[in-house]
């Protein structure tokens, strides 16, 4: 069969490739962040080259009543699905009342719940993230919660309802990368709904490492907004996820403690 008979045969968009959360369907698994940018045009064009459906925006650090543009009048509202979330949120409390805020301003009814009271480390705080989850989860939000990579608190956070979870490889803008590898292949295989990897990632392999491991998507902010060229890292992190995805689904050789001839050796003339 030629070459160009057997691509044809390979679908080009199959329901394995979409990614649905809280009843809408996107066509992309890679999400961005928008802060750090060292401006709007550099956010748009990474935006732009990232291929991405969802942009995540912090409420808190917006000042609503400036008279100069916020981050919101930069984002083409149309064009991407606006995710709230609380960052700066130190308890449960606060995290809640961002989330009305939000809902109260007419931006979404989904919200990315982060309580991290440590500024030091900035890692999130689980009581406060799953009390905050259980009060929105209750009033209708589409709750994504960003987590350690903790699998009980993950399956808990699935049972009270929320719409994802979201845990981090590494700590949050360390581009560490995926430090916390066997957690989350635990949390992957306990999923009743898709696992988002959500911070630390540095390059475009490891956002194929985390997808590899059976993520449903990554959301990257810090790795793409410092690069040097930010549209370049943003083109390049949408191959790695894409890549990942393609490999967790075809499914890889198993790993031998031998080595294993790549030819045949029946037939070998000697």
């Amino acid at each position: 069969m030629a070459i160009m008979e057997v691509l044809a045969e390979i679908p080009q968009a199959t329901q394995e490739d979409l990614l649905t959360i809280g009843g809408k369907t996107f066509r992309s698994r890679l999400m961005l962040g928008t802060g750090k940018y060292r401006n709007a045009e550099e956010m748009n064009a990474a935006l732009e080259a990232s291929g991405c459906e969802i942009v995540t925006v912090a409420l808190r650090r917006i000042d609503l009543d400036a008279p100069k543009r916020s981050i919101l009048d930069e984002i083409d509202w149309k064009k991407y699905h606006i995710l709230p979330n609380t960052a700066g949120a130190r308890t449960a409390d606060e995290a809640v009342r961002t989330a009305r805020l939000a809902r109260a301003m007419g931006l979404s009814d989904w919200i990315k719940v982060e309580v991290i009271p440590d500024p030091k480390y900035l890692l999130p705080d689980p009581v406060g993230t799953f009390e905050a989850c259980k009060t929105l989860v209750d009033e209708g939000f589409i709750v994504l919660p960003y987590i350690n990579a903790d699998p009980p608190l993950a399956r808990r956070l699935q049972e009270l309802g929320t719409h994802t979870v979201m845990p981090l490889a590494s700590p949050i803008g360390s581009g560490q990368g995926i430090k916390a590898r066997e957690a989350i292949k635990i949390i992957v295989e306990q999923a009743t709904v898709p696992v988002v990897v959500d911070a630390g990632i540095g390059v475009p392999s490891e956002a194929a490492q985390a997808m590899e491991l059976g993520a449903a998507a990554c959301l990257i902010n810090t790795a793409i907004a410092r690069a040097e060229n930010p549209a370049l890292m943003a083109e390049a992190m949408k191959r790695g996820v894409e890549a990942g995805h393609r490999a967790y689904l075809a499914g890889r050789m198993p790993v031998l403690p031998y080595a294993s001839a790549s030819s045949p050796l029946e037939g070998v003339v000697r």
